[in-house]
Formats: structure tokens, sequence, C-alpha cells
């Protein structure tokens, strides 16, 4: 039994599409980056977090929704949860989600015409105890024109998306190229994910 310790509808639709059979439980954790945190280790810990919050649950309240993928993937084996973080990061500073649409420009105009990292924290628990890795992609963003920033920072669109974009939406125009998985940028390196699960499996 897989259980998608995230609330995020883009990490569901991309667990679906992949094939796996799974149920959603959001994890409450604190996310605040500790004194001296690294952006590598922070994305890992919350994963991590995340993760074994949800499988500490007594299993009999779990109240969790089903979401289907194709049969046989992720319903036999033992209980596994899976827990991610994406973050995005630019000189070594964390961007996290902006505020308003005064700060998704201000997030924007420091990313307009440079290269930026985009991490990705993944973990899953078994009673056997936990693996985990990051995924790291980088992104190039072209210079981006005053009157299309405006207009985006204007809609709900970058409200809810760490950098203030998503590589999926309106921000694609801005993006010439990238090194790396394009799933990750959108919040759940699939590949990476998939062993993450079958050694998961293995060990539990």
């Amino acid at each position: 039994m897989l259980i998608l310790a995230s609330a995020s509808p883009r990490r569901r639709e991309l667990l679906a599409q992949a094939g796996f059979n799974f149920t959603v439980e959001s994890a409450d954790v604190d996310e605040s980056q500790r004194d001296g945190e690294e952006p590598v280790a922070y994305v890992l810990r919350l994963a991590v977090e995340k993760a074994q919050a949800v499988f500490a649950r007594d299993p009999t309240h779990r109240g969790t929704t089903a979401m289907d993928g194709a049969p046989g993937l992720g319903e036999d084996g033992p209980l596994v949860v899976l827990g991610a973080d994406t973050i995005v990061v630019l000189d070594d500073e964390i961007l996290g989600k902006p505020v308003d649409g005064a700060d998704a420009m201000q997030m924007l105009r420091r990313l307009s015409g440079r290269t930026h990292q985009v991490l990705t924290g993944v973990a899953a628990v078994t009673r056997a105890g936990t693996v985990s890795g990051v995924e790291t992609t980088e992104v190039a963003f072209a210079p981006i024109p005053d009157a299309e920033l405006a207009a985006y920072c204007a809609t709900d669109e970058p409200l809810d998306k760490a950098g203030a974009y998503g590589i999926q939406g309106y921000a694609a125009r801005w993006i010439p190229r990238i090194d790396g998985d394009y799933f990750n940028v959108m919040g759940l390196p699939i590949a990476c994910t998939a062993k993450l699960i079958e050694e998961a499996n293995k060990a539990g």
C-alpha cells in the first residue's frame, strides 16, 4: 500500500500518470529552515519528516482519498509512505512561495535572465526504515518582459508555487532550457521516486 504524504495536486497527478495506485494524506510539519541549514539538507529533511509524520499516525484514523493509477502498481507489499518537498534556489538562497503579487514580482525579477536550481527531496518510509534522495535540475530563465511579468503577477498562479512559477504554466514562455529532470521542476522526479518506492518495498 502506498500513501502520498502531500496535498500537492501536481504530485498527485504525476504519481497517478506514472501508474501508481495510492492514497493521499497530507502531512503537517514545521517547514522553517534551521540556522545554517543548507538547501539540500533542508529539502531532504522536510521530505523525510513529512513521510515519517504520516507513517507514525494510527492507521485506523487515516481518512485517505483514493487516487487510482494503473492496476498492480502500489497495491501489494508493505505500507510505504512517500514524502516530498520542492524548493527553488538562487545564489544558495531558498525562494519559497510568495505571499502576494508584489513578492512574486520581486522573486521573478531576481530569476529573470539567470539560471537557478530546483531541488526536490523524496523519502519513502516503511517499517524497515527510510530511503531518500534529492534530485536537482538547473533551470534557465530568459529576461522577462515587464508587461508579461506584471500580467502574470496580477493573477493567482504564482502564489502557491516555490519561486513564484510553475514550469507547466504561463512561465514556460520564459524557460528556454533546463538541465535535468523536467518532472522534478513540477514537484516530483518520477524516475527517482519510482526507484525509491521499489527500494522501500524490498526493504519493507
